[in-house]
């Protein structure tokens, strides 16, 4: 029996799913080809050098048996013809913070899992957005219109099913389970597409007979307690049977106390001006990534590293919050200077801000002297900007030019 919508399938309206799982399809690999649009429907591999591993892989380069974590060596053996793409974390980290506020603006119960995948409760959003497969289209729908790359959305009553089922709407599309529907969805299954059944409680329960998990689910629960112990049998018999609330209810995620960026780069460096334009590309980055958030800070932390580990942090607080780069720059800049050093042999520049606020809800008191049109107009100018020609497309005049692998070939964290 199919579940009552499956890739947008006319269907239920998925009544009774009041958990979303919506997953992102191939993530990094999606971000990635934002700026490689002549690559769209090719294979494609996120990845490193040759000793690295396999970060992502488009769809068709995952036909030829590529999969996330296996070496990229491997990788290429499979799929010879594949285009291989540095990972752009910057780019990853920003489409999630997008992706999160389209979650929050259905709810405020959002549990993250990952940069690409989160559990929504909307039992609480029926009456403003609608049954949940209503709900389900317009984050699909959103996701798309403004991030341009596409997410599955699983829904069911519990945390555990509803991770199945967008599994199973992969890619691009949309499974509910309704709770009547439960056991005949799960039990065609095979045991390995139970949550946390890894690699090896796979072979153990394959070594036991049990291939599907209709299998496990009508195994004695006696018996798989001698085999697998009591807390394993128990937590799977359950899940076997769809009604695992262990993993119920969805949790929000804490509200961040601070945002921050930092690089380790490959080469120590010391030249004063470079120093300055890589505090400026952390601010930048810590600045842009607040402002998707919604959020304003005062405290403006810097942390040095130097070549022999040594670390030190120094912070200044602002007389106002702030999410402007120029502001957090400047004061990073000058707790730089206070420091004193003379040809430093600096490992890892940090930036981060602390003391956070929801932007909506803290008053900015204006200086006199302020134009009208100010830096943070021009940052949000710039923002949009980016949301729409891609990143790069605008930043400050002092970066550009500047990349990680031509200037520094750093490591970012």
């Amino acid at each position: 029996m199919q579940p009552s919508e499956v890739k947008g399938a006319e269907g239920s309206e998925g009544l009774g799913c009041t958990v979303l799982h919506v997953d992102m399809d191939a993530f990094y690999a999606s971000v990635s080809l934002i700026a490689h649009p002549d690559l769209r429907d090719q294979p494609v591999i996120i990845g490193g050098g040759w000793r690295s591993v396999v970060l992502s892989a488009t769809y068709p380069a995952r036909a030829f048996g590529v999969r996330s974590g296996m070496p990229m060596a491997r990788a290429r053996r499979l799929c010879p013809t594949a285009s291989v793409l540095p990972p752009d974390y910057d780019a990853y980290a920003r489409a999630s913070e997008a992706v999160m506020a389209i979650f929050a603006v259905v709810t405020p119960v959002v549990e993250p899992v990952s940069m690409e995948e989160a559990f929504l409760e909307v039992s609480g959003a029926r009456r403003r957005l609608g049954p949940p497969a209503q709900i389900a289209q317009w984050i699909r729908d959103t996701v798309a219109d403004e991030q341009q790359i596409t997410c599955s959305v699983g829904g069911a009553a519990s945390k555990a099913v509803a991770k199945i089922a967008s599994r199973a709407a992969k890619p691009d599309g949309v499974c509910l389970v309704p709770p009547h529907e439960v056991v005949p969805f799960l039990h065609p299954m095979p045991v390995g597409a139970l949550w946390g059944v890894g690699e090896a409680t796979e072979a153990e329960l394959h070594r036991l007979g049990l291939h599907t998990v209709a299998d496990l689910a009508h195994l004695p629960l006696a018996t798989l307690r001698r085999a697998l112990g009591r807390a394993a049998a128990e937590r799977l018999h359950t899940l076997a049977w769809g009604t695992d609330a262990s993993l119920h209810p969805v949790t929000p995620a804490r509200t961040e106390r601070s945002v921050g960026s930092s690089e380790t780069f490959a080469h120590d460096i010391a030249d004063p001006e470079l120093i300055r334009r890589q505090l400026l590309r952390l601010s930048d980055r810590t600045a842009t990534r607040m402002r998707h958030a919604g959020m304003l800070g005062r405290t403006v932390v810097l942390t040095v590293r130097f070549s022999d580990f040594t670390t030190i942090t120094r912070s200044r607080t602002l007389r106002a919050p702030t999410d402007v780069t120029h502001e957090i720059h400047d004061t990073a800049c000058r707790a730089y200077a206070a420091l004193g050093l003379q040809r430093p042999r600096i490992r890892l520049l940090g930036v981060r801000v602390e003391g956070l606020t929801a932007g909506a809800q803290t008053p900015l008191q204006h200086r006199l002297d302020a134009p009208v049109h100010g830096w943070r107009d021009a940052e949000r100018a710039m923002d949009r900007a980016a949301s729409r020609f891609g990143q790069g497309a605008v930043r400050p005049a002092s970066l550009v030019g500047l990349t990680r692998r031509s200037e520094f070939d750093g490591n970012p964290r």
